[in-house]
């Protein structure tokens, strides 16, 4: 018969009523003056919103376009589609398109992880396309899926007709929709592996070399600063969407529509500033430490530790307390044998009354049960 075992755990958080899909919160403050037209500061982890100006604003967005291709064409790498090694011929249309490039030829192959890193980096439209038309047959289809994706990401303020962010009837975003897409993009390693480069070079088939200059100046400047997008059209003004971690605590900050380009770094580095000055992440659940253990049914073993499937951290603004309760489900017994990854119960996370996670607990050992040796020796052992 399953029980509940209520744990009440005090954590420094602002009163403010925790959220997943990214809606403003109580953390919004008025201590930030920009001259942006729209912005905002997220904690990765939890989701947080810590400041936000205009956040669901449509606007254009220039090249942070690209932060979708490259989801996209991290998530074929996931897939096994593509590997860094993997040869992509490119087309006319590609190596033909104007604004930032690295000056790709046509009909010739470059390599996936070259492509990618001269996406990531230099914010070309040439590689942008080459890969798109690779992974999707056309632009076009591409473009298809990159709105499916925003969707299924809840990015309900985001249409996009292009893989480039050049400009386009039509096309736009948000500021929310651009931390969400990055948020996404964040959790690659191949991404940080492009993105923390600040200059590099592009050696084209024929030999000719193209220099690489990361136009994310934050990631040689600002501490902790490991990755993000520019963007810059005379539509949508200078653009920036970043993450930055320090400690335990990554944020995100995106800007859009500033003045100039010194204005988005200067701003996205007073949200940054911001953020880790006032806040900090404090973890609620270790999914490295065992939470407790339960009595093992006919096993080799007579208890079995119990862990957490994931940990959770949570948002708090320095000096403001609040409580969350976790209540654990968990079983009397669990009979043997065990298997690592078993699911033996949950650990549901609330504040103010409200659910918002639960995570599922399991054991971590293969336990195998008792043979009927096993249950003589530890008898006579008993005896």
């Amino acid at each position: 018969m399953k029980k509940f075992i209520t744990i009440s755990i005090m954590l420094c958080i602002l009163a403010t009523t925790f959220c997943y899909n990214l809606c403003l919160t109580s953390f919004a403050t008025n201590e930030i003056e920009l001259n942006s037209k729209s912005a905002i500061l997220l904690d990765y982890s939890s989701g947080e919103v810590l400041f936000a100006k205009d956040e669901l604003k449509h606007l254009p967005i220039a090249s942070m376009v690209k932060m979708m291709t490259i989801l996209l064409t991290l998530e074929e790498f996931d897939n096994g589609n593509l590997s860094e090694d993997t040869m992509i011929q490119t087309t006319e249309k590609a190596s033909g398109m104007g604004g930032s490039q690295v000056f790709i030829d046509p009909y010739v192959e470059y390599s996936a992880g070259d492509l990618l890193k001269s996406v990531v980096m230099a914010s070309a439209n040439d590689a942008s396309v080459a890969l798109a038309e690779h992974i999707s047959g056309s632009e076009e289809t591409f473009v298809k899926k990159m709105n499916e994706k925003a969707k299924t990401l809840g990015m309900n303020n985001t249409n996009y007709v292009n893989c480039t962010g050049l400009p386009a009837a039509e096309q736009y975003s948000c500021a929310r929709d651009c931390a969400i897409v990055l948020k996404e993009v964040a959790e690659h390693a191949l991404y940080h592996k492009y993105s923390q480069i600040w200059m590099d070079e592009l050696v084209h088939p024929s030999g000719r070399k193209t220099e690489l200059v990361n136009t994310n100046r934050l990631i040689r400047y600002y501490e902790g600063c490991d990755g993000g997008k520019t963007g810059s059209t005379n539509e949508a003004g200078c653009c920036l969407a970043a993450t930055a971690k320090r400690n335990d605590m990554r944020l995100i900050s995106v800007i859009v529509g500033a003045q100039n380009s010194q204005t988005r770094f200067n701003e996205c580095t007073k949200l940054f500033n911001y953020g880790f000055a006032n806040f900090e992440s404090k973890n609620l659940l270790d999914s490295s430490i065992p939470i407790f253990n339960v009595s093992l049914n006919k096993g080799k073993k007579d208890f079995v530790d119990v862990y957490c499937k994931e940990s959770f951290s949570v948002i708090a603004k320095k000096g403001d307390d609040l409580g969350y309760e976790v209540t654990y489900e968990k079983p009397d017994k669990v009979n043997a044998p065990t298997r690592a990854g078993d699911i033996v119960g949950s650990a549901i996370i609330s504040k103010n009354g409200n659910v918002i996670k639960q995570i599922e607990l399991i054991v971590k050992e293969n336990i195998d049960k008792l043979s009927l040796k096993d249950c003589f020796d530890k008898v006579v052992s008993q005896w």
